[in-house]
């Protein structure tokens, strides 16, 4: 019986591994789904904008956030074929900024994943006053000036940077996001 049970414990746990390696296969082999990379540029995800390459200066100083996507520059591919890819870039004064999230920053230009941690909304609204981070659904706020730190609100933790590095003024990822981008199921 205890052979029998470790047996089929062997083949789930398999089978699970086996369809993971798909999932990442999936994303490997279409660059749309891949999550931002090093060295991958970033457009406009919405507006008049769309598909536009995004600069220091596109990013308006404490203010609301522009929602972008990554861009392969080899391929020229956009990764917008799964909304957990969608990039959050904020500019503050440098020295606003807490030591650890000035060191992911390019020229005060932050970059945070777009997913609420806590259900998986959209990021889309910015507290004016507080210069806070807002998620729409359940009222989490996250701080761009302290790596997206939860100052309020039901989310379990804070949103993945996106390191990031200026070249000629333009907005480079200097690697893949912190952490995955996964959040809590609501039941």
């Amino acid at each position: 019986m205890e052979d029998r049970r470790a047996l089929l414990k062997s083949g789930l746990a398999l089978g699970l591994g086996l369809r993971s390696l798909n999932v990442l296969h999936a994303q490997a082999d279409d660059p749309r789904k891949a999550r931002p990379q090093e060295g991958d540029r970033f457009v406009f995800a919405f507006g008049p904008r769309q598909g536009e390459t995004v600069r220091v200066e596109d990013v308006p100083l404490a203010s609301e956030q522009l929602i972008c996507y990554a861009l392969d520059p080899v391929s020229g591919a956009v990764r917008d074929g799964s909304r957990l890819n969608q990039v959050l870039l904020l500019r503050f004064e440098p020295d606003s900024l807490a030591p650890e999230t000035r060191e992911a920053a390019a020229d005060g230009v932050v970059a945070y994943s777009g997913i609420c941690p806590h259900t998986g909304c959209d990021i889309e609204d910015w507290s004016e006053e507080a210069e806070f981070l807002v998620c729409s659904c359940h009222e989490s706020e996250f701080d761009p000036r302290d790596a997206a730190e939860v100052i309020s609100g039901p989310a379990p933790r804070r949103l993945p940077s996106l390191p990031l590095r200026s070249e000629d003024g333009m907005l480079v990822a200097a690697g893949g996001f912190s952490a995955t981008i996964r959040f809590q199921k609501e039941f």
